[in-house]
């Protein structure tokens, strides 16, 4: 490492940003961070619109969304072998100015070929953004300000899924899909080009760094066949499925033969060595498992409020981003109890602070909750989700030395990709099967069901309404039933998050995400 240490000096040819520059780029790079993450669920609404649209099945429309998050997947861990490749500012600037002209593409598809073909260049230069944006600003920043610079990275992050159902659901219905794409267009392209003057001379290093072709390879297969398996295996009654069978054992034999090879390989396309680091492990495990529960609960919710409730998209996108608000006002008061307190005893309380907020919805949520009953858990939800985001990626990316941020930054979000992969299927599976399983226990348990429909038979109601309307209250009551379920299956998972943090050393002192140990 003594070559990289000594290539920093010799590139560096601008002083250090400071005052207004030095937030205006790091407003900048949170931005472009933003607009991807937002871009992962501002499509979800979007589908049914979309696919009526380009005359397509919804089950075709969905692949709208499959493309985008198998290219990303695939191109988020090979973050640390394009920043020493090119130069992790020369990298994100490239991915940030594409990603707008891509998006204008994705907006003047006609076909659904042509839109799909553009959403997986969106996902491929799109993936690097995420990893890439934390190792910049905490680079930009000065050693003092690193919890700063995760706070920032942490809040576009958090804000970015919430912010998705909202934007999407209020364009669709009001513009039109193509203004999905098109919203995001003039923000990239500005942000880009702005961030590239402020930049300008700034340390950027490259390195001598070779495609280790077998491995991307490797990599290309066993992820596709995964996001591929996850996204379609609800549609295809999983492994009752051939196509899903034969993709989950690609995906299984892909994986086994990848590590192999990268374990073994002089120049790895990816830097599994920083699994070497307890640290690092404990604190990607803790980002995965519960990014994971906590993105089931803003998948389900949502779901329900349209399914169950009668909520347009829109309005269930209000329901689900207020918990934004107290998210933004906690950011810089947890980033402060970061630098005083034990960051594992942060993210273990906020981990079951998410947990308690579960077990609230699952003793107060009813078929009659109102819009405000439902708002106190969801906003409280926000003060949580920052104790759990802000300590756990600083702590994954100060378990690792210097040289290694890129690759530490690109494993965990390419971990936490996953996790939310894995979580949108599995819940939604999940949420199916109880609502089936429930629907057969009312309609056993019910011995006066013939009673009721006499009742209203007598009253004057057709023989097949009264059935029909009583089959509406148990198909919603059996929903309601799931969705609680689902709650309580969801605040396991966080509590078992919140051990798995305790993996992590304790710290000596502040996270220090310089990579210094």
């Amino acid at each position: 490492m003594t070559a990289i240490a000594a290539a920093r000096p010799l590139e560096k040819t601008a002083p250090p940003l400071t005052g207004v520059a030095l937030f205006a780029a790091a407003i900048l790079i949170g931005l472009g961070n933003f607009l991807v993450v937002l871009d992962t669920t501002i499509a979800n609404v979007s589908v049914n619109t979309i696919a009526g649209s380009l005359g397509v099945s919804s089950s075709q429309g969905t692949w709208v969304i499959t493309s985008y998050a198998v290219a990303e997947a695939i191109t988020v861990p090979l973050t640390g072998f394009l920043a020493r490749k090119f130069g992790a500012q020369r990298t994100f600037i490239t991915c940030y100015l594409a990603f707008a002209a891509i998006s204008l593409l994705c907006g003047l598809a006609n076909s659904l070929g042509m839109l799909l073909g553009m959403r997986v260049l969106l996902g491929l230069f799109g993936g690097p953004i995420m990893p890439l944006s934390q190792m910049l600003l905490l680079r930009i920043f000065p050693k003092e300000k690193a919890t700063l610079a995760t706070v920032i990275w942490a809040m576009t992050t958090l804000i970015g899924p919430v912010a998705g159902p909202i934007l999407g659901g209020i364009i669709c219905d009001n513009y039109g899909w193509e203004w999905i794409f098109f919203i995001k267009v003039p923000v990239a392209a500005a942000a880009g080009l702005a961030l590239m003057m402020l930049m300008r001379g700034q340390a950027d290093p490259k390195f001598q760094a070779t495609i280790d072709k077998v491995g991307l390879a490797l990599l290309v297969v066993w992820v596709g066949a995964l996001q591929i398996m996850l996204d379609e295996g609800r549609n295809h009654d999983w492994f009752a499925s051939h196509e899903i069978r034969t993709l989950g054992i690609v995906a299984a034999i892909g994986f086994v033969a990848f590590l192999i090879w990268e374990l073994t390989e002089k120049n790895p396309i990816v830097n599994l060595k920083v699994f070497r680091h307890r640290g690092f492990v404990g604190a990607a495990l803790t980002y995965a498992v519960g990014f994971g529960a906590f993105f089931a609960s803003i998948v389900i919710l949502p779901l329900w409020l349209q399914s169950n409730m009668g909520y347009t998209a829109t309005w269930a996108g209000y329901a689900t981003g207020i918990m934004g608000i107290l998210a933004v006002v906690c950011s810089p008061l947890v980033g402060r109890a970061v630098e005083k307190f034990d960051a594992r005893l942060i993210v273990c309380l906020g981990l079951l602070g998410l947990g308690l907020i579960m077990v609230w919805r699952m003793w107060t949520f009813s078929s009659d909750v109102t819009f405000l009953q439902m708002a106190w858990p969801t906003l409280l939800t926000g003060t949580f989700m920052v104790m759990f985001f802000v300590p756990v990626t600083g702590l994954a990316m100060a378990s690792v030395e210097h040289h290694e941020q890129a690759d530490a930054a690109g494993l965990s979000n390419f971990m936490r990709t996953l996790a939310g992969a894995f979580a949108t299927s599995l819940i939604q599976s999940g949420w199916s099967n109880a609502t089936r399983a429930n629907n057969n226990e009312l309609t056993n348990a019910m011995q006066h069901g013939q009673a009721a429909v006499d009742s209203m038979t007598q009253q004057g109601v057709p023989t097949e309404t009264a059935r029909t309307m009583l089959s509406m209250v148990i198909e919603g009551q059996s929903v309601m039933l799931a969705t609680l379920n689902m709650f309580g299956v969801i605040a396991l998972c966080l509590g078992f998050a919140a051990t798995l943090i305790w993996l992590v050393p304790k710290p000596k002192g502040p996270i220090d995400t310089s990579g210094a140990h």
